[in-house]
């Protein structure tokens, strides 16, 4: 894997590292400040489910550290597409169902990183 390449990838996992601190841990505090569109009664009730979509975070988060680590070229390519193609698909969805700035955080990073993955 090319070194702009991992970097990028760490930059995403780092992001996604951020959102599951952010919605398994502070979705009541900090949360509250990062997504002033929503009303500020619905963070207690929906604290159960921004963890548990924290935790998917994590998960993608996990994937992107793993692939860099991976030592086979091919094997290390393979996991970083898939983990990458995960991030991308949420971004793009995310942009059209929730928020259009998720498309630019999480979407054009990860997008940017799949066609660098496959060039070089």
């Amino acid at each position: 894997m090319h070194l702009a390449v991992k970097v990028l990838t760490i930059a995403i996992a780092l992001m996604h590292l951020y959102f599951l601190w952010l919605e398994m841990f502070a979705w009541t505090s900090r949360g509250r400040k990062v997504f002033q569109s929503l009303p500020q009664e619905l963070f207690e009730p929906t604290k159960t489910l921004a963890a548990n979509q924290g935790l998917y975070n994590g998960f993608l988060a996990a994937g992107l550290i793993w692939s860099v680590l991976i030592e086979d070229a091919e094997w290390q390519k393979a996991v970083a597409l898939f983990f990458l193609g995960c991030v991308a698909i949420a971004g793009i969805y995310g942009g059209f169902s929730a928020d259009k700035k998720i498309f630019f955080i999480q979407g054009i990073p990860a997008l940017v990183t799949l066609a660098l993955t496959l060039l070089l």
